[in-house]
């Protein structure tokens, strides 16, 4: 049983689960907003908030600091463009904000299967 086993499956291997997390976080940074299922935005919100945090914190420390924090989100994204615009556009204007970096907004049923669809974007001050 899974019993208050974290995490969400959403039916997928792990590895189209790790490479689904991935391309829906570069393109959620890269469009700064995302149309997906209400289960896919659930899943990605939480690590893209803590990517946005390692980006904000990085700001202020030294060149070894900054590096490190890139090569953290690396690790989870992959190297691509979507790194740097997190880094250098998403991240200073949070500057200032301890938390709460996106918003989920419902849409309504998908026509099809019916699956609950959301915007995930970034909470504009």
């Amino acid at each position: 049983m899974r019993h208050q086993v974290s995490g969400y499956k959403l039916g997928r291997t792990k590895s189209a689960r790790i490479g689904l997390r991935r391309n829906l976080i570069k393109q959620f940074f890269t469009h700064e907003r995302i149309r997906t299922t209400r289960a896919k935005a659930a899943a990605v919100r939480g690590e893209a908030e803590r990517l946005i945090t390692i980006a904000r914190n990085s700001a202020d420390k030294d060149e070894a600091a900054k590096v490190h924090a890139r090569r953290l989100v690396a690790s989870r994204l992959g190297g691509n463009e979507a790194i740097k615009r997190l880094f250098d556009e998403i991240a200073p204007r949070f500057a200032n904000k301890p938390g709460g970096y996106t918003r989920v907004v419902k849409l309504g049923p998908r026509m099809g299967d019916s699956a609950e669809m959301v915007i995930l974007e970034l909470v504009e001050e």
